[in-house]
């Protein structure tokens, strides 16, 4: 089951940049792991996010005017892309923290991590989500 939820995502780059986005979307559980679906637009277009947390791993997929796939496990470099028009690039990821809580009518999402992009560090990120079930 589907639970409309109000997200706040705060993105901190190399602890002097920070982002914060409050949108809409969806929680729900399946297959032993948690998942959270929004859309933001912005100026290149919408943008459909999926955040999966699972065990001791997380996974960010988006699509739509940005196509990217974020994997994460703690202690460990992942590769994933970067899909832009005129090409697809390598990312890395290296989780420092990897924390997800889910409690009555919320939960929370924190991955610390270090990001690189076709073998150049591109920051250290802190990304934060939360979510709260909107009332019925």
């Amino acid at each position: 089951m589907e639970i409309p939820v109000k997200v706040n995502v705060k993105t901190t780059i190399d602890e002097q940049e920070s982002f914060e986005l409050v949108v809409f979307g969806r929680y729900f559980e399946k297959d032993n792991a948690s998942f959270l679906k929004y859309e933001e637009v912005n100026e290149e277009g919408t943008v459909r996010t999926i955040v999966k947390m699972a065990g001791e791993e997380a996974l960010i997929l988006r699509g739509g005017a940005v196509k990217m796939r974020l994997p994460f496990r703690l202690g460990q470099k992942l590769y994933g892309s970067y899909e832009v028009p005129f090409g697809v690039f390598e990312t890395t990821t290296l989780a420092r923290k990897l924390d997800f809580r889910v409690e009555k009518g919320g939960g929370r999402v924190e991955i610390e991590y270090d990001f690189a992009m076709q073998g150049e560090h591109a920051g250290s990120y802190h990304l934060e989500i939360s979510f709260l079930a909107e009332p019925k």
